[in-house]
């Protein structure tokens, strides 16, 4: 029980009806989206009745098809790459004495996050934009590094979060029981950073999988991701056929989420 002198707003009166008001306006929008991905009329606002054909329809689409898998290949490269950079900033800031400079490590690290995602996009834009007339080159290479890059910092957190937590005296016995550093970070480093590094990996590949901004500023002509399709669709004509592909989004994102929870609990 808390202090009759502490502030805990979860004690307040009326705390639990605002909080479900909260979640019942912003979960809103969301679950019309999914109800409506399931109408058997072409309108996104008048229920006609329950029926599947619009996901058949999304299926039966060639363009959505490439077009997610070309999203799934980016998001997944674009993932591990960053993942494995994120891994070894991490164990570079944290696994060392605090000295000059370390912070500007951790601000620059973390770029991505404060500098708007438009000045981001375009500055890429006029990068990469050198590249393609230096080398003729103007495959799929610029956004998975676009996006890595991007994704950095959101699996750099949770990794870094998790080496702080990692009590450093584990490592020092591996070290007097002769253990070399690779082996003592295969065996003990790696083996508690795991869940960390999962997050991450997540965390990235779902950022990757929805991005728009960026990708419509890099991609060359005839490389669509599929937020990048939709975005296109919306403009022209609004079927539930966007709103069917939008529910196969959330069910995969909901779909990562619960793996994460249930492997990060079975090694805790």
């Amino acid at each position: 029980m808390a202090d009759k002198g502490s502030f805990d707003v979860r004690h307040q009166s009326g705390f639990p009806i605002v909080a479900l008001i909260c979640f019942f306006l912003l979960y809103l929008p969301i679950g019309a989206l999914v109800v409506y991905a399931f109408n058997a009329g072409a309108s996104v606002a008048i229920w006609e009745g329950f029926s599947l054909r619009w996901f058949t329809i999304a299926w039966n689409n060639e363009q959505v098809l490439e077009a997610a898998w070309r999203s799934l290949r980016i998001a997944t490269s674009a993932a591990f790459i960053a993942t494995a950079a994120a891994t070894m900033a991490a164990l570079a800031t944290t696994r060392t004495r605090p000295y000059r400079g370390l912070n500007a490590k951790y601000a620059f690290l973390n770029m991505p996050l404060m500098v708007p995602e438009i000045v981001v996009s375009v500055a890429l834009l006029i990068f990469f934009s050198r590249i393609k007339l230096a080398t003729g080159y103007t495959g799929l290479g610029y956004l998975v590094a676009a996006h890595a890059a991007f994704c950095i910092p959101f699996a750099y957190l949770p990794i870094r979060a998790r080496l702080e937590m990692t009590d450093l005296s584990l490592e020092t016995a591996a070290a007097d029981l002769y253990a070399t550093k690779w082996q003592a970070f295969r065996w003990i480093t790696l083996a508690l950073l795991w869940p960390g590094i999962l997050a991450g990996l997540m965390l990235a590949f779902v950022i990757s999988l929805d991005d728009v901004v960026i990708t419509e500023f890099v991609k060359s002509a005839g490389q669509d991701t599929l937020p990048t399709y939709m975005l296109g669709q919306l403009r022209r004509n609004v079927t539930p056929e966007m709103n069917a592909i939008s529910t196969v989004f959330l069910l995969i994102s909901v779909g990562i989420v619960t793996l994460f929870f249930i492997v990060s609990r079975k090694r805790n």
